[in-house]
């Protein structure tokens, strides 16, 4: 808005003319005259004189609505952006007094519901409307209707209720309480005797002797029993005693014939238990740093002779005890597989067999529950098999509905169990993908714990999305003291270091070797030593907190498998595709302090016992024996 300019002059003399025209006002009761007196002008000393033109000056004024006190450099922290950003809208109402009344309308809804609330009702308020209008008809017809000597009525007026707000009642109530009744019942106590005997051999043996002529006794009512007797009980069916007689029979049998085929076995087998015993091999004194590998006992199944071996595993309980998983690598004929556990005791036939539809390529026993086998297969499911259920179904297993990987899962292992106390285990796949699978009730629930992916292939799809190339993983293996701690190898060649607090990133990578990686194992013994094998004919030791390896072995030949020695740290056997086995002894000054050897506690076979267990793609597999004097350099040996 434009103000014009206003004259200081003028304004000082009405200011001046109008404070004393109210003096003279007030002071017009005291004399008439009083307000005819000229009047003084008071000037302020300080007041600034202007000339006719500057009074006559227009000067332009502009209101703005925006508030000077407000700040003006607001920051707030955007949480889309990850960063502080500058406000540039700031808020320029200022409120300097606020009030809030507490009027009603009484034809408004509010209105009524505190009148009906406070108790007046809409007659007694037109009512006394009225009253303020015609205050003066009333008392005249009051007058005029009560007459001489008598007195208007009062005016008839509801009182208003009024509640007293300390006023209240306590409110209770009572349940009924249900009748105890006591009930005992009483009863004599089972009749107590005293027995005592002796058990031993000829006294079991005369006990024997009696069950057998009662048997014979009562075989000899029967066939005295007359015809019409004898058809009833054919009608009635067979008795439950009988039944349970002839199973406890045929376990009695089971449990002889079992033994009586172990003893066979180990009489058959006598030469070669003879030479796991006492085997010297003499020429190993012309030999220099290099041992033998001595072919054992050799174990085969007619109905799985056309599957390959694709896993192998011992019982961490029962040292003579170990599982073989049949399957098959080949991706036009794939076929049904099998899982079978034999036991040294009896080297001719399976302990347990299992079938499946799809082929097992890979399985794991639990250490503190050996009866469980974990299993994973080439359609990419995994099961769980109960060795103490009599069926040949798995336990648990995924499905299509509730889970599984899209590729053959090349890899399981078991974990601890979980804060829950469930049981759960590990798998890996070629879907780039490392999942955990947990017991939960009757069922596998699963979630991923890491997907692999390689750097560096990111591609630009439709719309700007952003497609990654998944890595392929073929085998991983968990630290033994570092429980979150693990390695992931792929076929890239890639060996990864990863965590399973992490799924979004990896710890490190390890550009290992120039093909698949198709095995990774700590050093039971060395906590910061691993070791990997790859089908470009190498074998590496790596420490896994340096980013080169400290020993490469060319063994001529794609390696299929590792294994470190349970007895030492520096001893390994790696499996390559040509059929040979070889063992490694690492020694020298400069190993003595990086890898020293550790004997293992004598507590079972395998732990004592220098052997190699090997397997083939003609679904035979054997053990091997290290050579007592193999103890440099390389031993090799083609068994298959």
């Amino acid at each position: 808005q434009a103000v014009k300019g206003i004259n200081h002059q003028e304004l000082s003399d009405s200011v001046g003319s109008r404070r004393n025209d109210e003096d003279a006002s007030t002071e017009a009761g005291e004399g008439a005259d009083e307000w005819t007196l000229s009047k003084t002008l008071l000037k302020p000393p300080d007041q600034l004189e202007l000339t006719e033109a500057e009074l006559k000056e227009e000067v332009t004024r502009i209101l703005t609505a925006n508030n000077p006190h407000a700040p003006q450099n607001i920051v707030r922290y955007s949480f889309k952006e990850r960063a502080y950003k500058a406000i540039s809208y700031v808020d320029q109402l200022a409120i300097h007094f606020s009030l809030d009344g507490n009027l009603l309308l009484r034809d408004s809804d509010e209105g009524r519901r505190q009148s009906a609330k406070i108790g007046l009702e809409p007659e007694v308020e037109e009512a006394e409307v009225k009253e303020e209008g015609s205050k003066e008809d009333i008392p005249a017809a009051s007058a005029e209707e009560a007459g001489e000597g008598e007195e208007p009525p009062p005016h008839s007026m509801k009182e208003q209720k009024l509640t007293n707000q300390f006023n209240f009642c306590e409110r209770a109530s009572q349940t009924f309480n249900d009748p105890v009744r006591e009930r005992a019942c009483q009863m004599e106590p089972p009749p107590r005797a005293t027995f005592s005997a002796t058990a031993n051999q000829w006294e079991i043996y005369d006990a024997y002797v009696e069950e057998l002529q009662k048997l014979e006794k009562s075989k000899e009512k029967e066939k005295q029993k007359p015809l019409v007797a004898k058809k009833e009980d054919k009608l009635r069916g067979r008795k439950l005693t009988s039944l349970e007689s002839q199973s406890d029979d045929v376990t009695k049998v089971t449990k002889a014939a079992k033994i009586v085929e172990r003893m066979v076995n180990q009489n058959t087998f006598d030469d070669l238990a003879q030479d796991f015993k006492y085997f010297e091999d003499p020429a190993d004194e012309y030999r220099d740093q290099e041992g033998t590998l001595l072919p054992l006992w050799k174990f085969q199944y007619d109905k799985a002779k056309r599957l390959a071996v694709t896993a192998i595993c011992w019982n961490p309980r029962y040292k003579d005890l170990f599982a073989v998983g049949h399957g098959s690598y080949d991706f036009m004929k794939q076929s049904r597989g099998m899982l079978l556990l034999y036991t040294m005791k009896n080297p001719s036939f399976p302990e347990y067999i299992f079938s499946s539809e799809s082929g097992i390529m890979c399985l794991d026993i639990h250490n503190d529950h050996p009866y469980l086998l974990a299993v994973g297969f080439y359609d990419g499911n995994v099961a769980i098999y109960n060795l103490k259920k009599l069926h040949s179904q798995p336990g648990y297993k995924s499905s299509a509905k509730s889970g599984k990987h899209t590729d053959p899962v090349w890899q399981v292992k078991w974990q601890k169990d979980d804060l829950d106390n469930n049981l759960n285990f590990f798998s890996i796949s070629s879907d780039g993908r490392i999942v955990s699978w947990t017991l939960v009730k009757n069922e596998l629930v699963h979630s991923d714990v890491i997907k692999l992916s390689v750097e560096g292939t990111t591609m630009e799809g439709p719309e700007g999305l952003q497609l990654q190339t998944i890595g392929c993983g073929t085998s991983f293996d968990f630290h033994k003291k570092i429980d979150y701690l693990f390695l992931v190898g792929t076929e890239e060649g890639k060996i990864y270091k990863c965590s399973k607090s992490y799924s979004s990133q990896f710890l490190d990578t390890f550009d290992a070797h120039h093909m698949a990686v198709d095995a990774v194992s700590w050093n039971p013994y060395h906590m910061k030593v691993f070791i990997s094998c790859s089908s470009d004919w190498t074998v590496k030791i790596w420490d896994h907190t340096i980013k080169t390896p400290m020993f490469i072995f060319d063994l001529n030949s794609a390696v299929g498998d590792i294994a470190w020695a349970p007895y030492s740290s520096t001893v390994f056997a790696a499996v390559t595709t040509d059929g040979k086995v070889r063992g490694f002894i690492l020694t020298g000054r400069g190993l003595r302090n990086l890898m020293r050897a550790v004997p293992s506690p004598s507590h079972g076979i395998p732990s004592t016992l220098s052997w190699v267990f090997s397997g083939c793609a003609r679904s035979a597999w054997g053990i091997l024996l290290w050579g007592p004097n193999s103890v440099l350099g390389i031993s090799n040996c083609s068994s298959h």
